[in-house]
């Protein structure tokens, strides 16, 4: 049977500071650019509506104040959880278009809401061009949600974002995965530190997309299933500059599509969210189109012939280190077979078949003349160690790329979307009551993504 998509739209702006002092974020209206391009019908997917988010208005809002909009982001998560829960609740595949990175927050909520209901613990897969782990440890003052959000979800900063419904945290450092950070990402160290497992874009690159998401996977075995984070400004902007924080260094769309196609093609990816996408610099829509095909080709494997719906596994007693490298192994719990490590997934198979060969991976005008690795990535690099760990510097090549290479694999990625039979489905939810082209400047860093304030 497939795996039904259900799309839910999440046009919130509240985590930005305003671009300008007459205007507003425009990544509001990333979901309807992008339905504009036949998302659903190309999915095959079911309308879940929209949760619609307060007014955008920072008001007289200061540095010292803490997290701008925070009341407004509060309600908004506890709306968005319910909507995602629902979702889940019909057997379905969530895909949450966003808005900001403020929507972790409530997809968040509802994968601890989850893990409590089957008593067990759910993962994140952050991916993402920035590590968004600004907090008041580590930084003079907070402002903008979006630049914090992965701090807020692992129980850093003001309770009432990061505490919602005494949830704290709503992900445990050691049940996160972070993808596709730039080497030189300002929290590399307090992401170390706190022990959340990074891959920068130096040994993604390096490993290859589908190998970086089967080990993605391998890391957070002992959770009962995972939740998906996708910025888009995880892209180079040399392909993709309609983001409010462009990084050069990034990916290449074809990069995420593997990465994205091996994260979903098994039954423990219980959801995705894509946020950051601002079609206020895209005038053409030529972006937006290029996220669809990128994101429909993605998550092939969630609507394949012989996936099943997503399925929870019960939890561990005690969680066990987290492996190098991926094995193959069956292993068994409450008398159910699971396999982990590599399985046959027609999905990213075919997907390489396509890719094989290509020298231009960057669809929108960037080529490569050879494929594979870069020289100035290749000479540069540093191997970084298998358990994703960045090793002590990557050299990359200075400005935007105009080439972004990528090494196309063959190898499939698991468990398969087929392997899911006996896993457990959810229970109950518990009763009531349980426990853009312009760079960042100095000017309005206070409420800016990627700013370090």
């Amino acid at each position: 049977m497939m795996r039904r998509i259900a799309v839910l739209d999440a046009p919130t702006n509240l985590g930005l500071r305003p671009p300008t002092s007459t205007s507003v974020p425009g990544c509001a209206k990333a979901p309807g650019a992008l339905r504009d391009h036949d998302l659903l019908p190309r999915l095959r997917a079911r309308d879940a509506g929209c949760v619609t988010p307060p007014r955008y208005d920072p008001g007289d809002w200061r540095p010292g104040d803490g997290v701008c909009h925070a009341r407004e982001i509060a309600d908004y998560s506890l709306a968005l959880a319910e909507r995602i829960g629902s979702i889940i609740d019909r057997g379905e595949f969530p895909v949450v278009l966003g808005g900001d990175c403020s929507v972790l927050l409530g997809s968040a909520l509802a994968m601890h809401r989850l893990g409590e209901a089957v008593g067990g613990r759910i993962g994140l897969v952050f991916v993402d061009g920035h590590s968004d782990f600004r907090h008041p440890g580590n930084a003079s003052y907070v402002g903008a949600a979006a630049g914090e959000d992965l701090a807020l979800v692992t129980g850093r900063g003001q309770a009432d974002l990061a505490a919602l419904e005494g949830r704290r945290p709503y992900f445990r450092d050691i049940d996160v995965v972070v993808l596709g950070i730039r080497a030189q990402d300002e929290y590399r160290l307090d992401l170390q530190a706190a022990g959340i497992t990074t891959r920068p874009v130096p040994a993604l690159r390096a490993e290859g997309a589908a190998r970086t998401a089967q080990w993605a996977h391998e890391q957070l075995a002992d959770c009962a299933g995972y939740w998906v984070h996708i910025d888009v400004d995880v892209l180079d902007p040399a392909v993709m500059p309609a983001v409010d924080a462009p990084d050069p260094g990034g990916i290449a769309f074809a990069e995420l599509e593997i990465l994205l196609a091996g994260l979903v093609d098994t039954p423990h990816c219980l959801g995705v969210e894509l946020t950051v996408f601002d079609p206020d610099y895209d005038p053409d829509g030529s972006y937006a189109a290029e996220i669809v095909n990128t994101v429909v080709a993605g998550l092939a494997p969630v609507t394949a012939p012989e996936a099943v719906p997503p399925r929870l596994l019960s939890a561990r007693p005690t969680p066990s280190p987290r492996r190098a490298a991926p094995t193959d192994r069956v292993e068994r719990s409450g008398g159910v077979e699971r396999l982990d490590g590599v399985g046959r997934s027609g999905g990213v198979e075919g997907l390489a078949q396509r890719l094989d060969g290509l020298g231009a991976v960057g669809r929108a005008g960037v080529d490569s003349p050879g494929g594979g690795m870069a020289d100035a990535d290749r000479d540069g690099a540093v191997e970084a160690e298998q358990s994703g760990n960045p090793g002590p510097a990557y050299a990359e090549p200075s400005g935007v790329a105009a080439v972004i290479p990528v090494a196309v694999e063959r190898e499939p990625v698991g468990p398969p979307a087929s392997a899911g039979p006996g896993l457990l489905r959810r229970t109950s939810p518990p009763a009531q009551g349980s426990s853009g082209p312009n760079s960042a400047s100095e000017n309005g860093a206070d409420l800016h993504k990627a700013d370090t304030a």
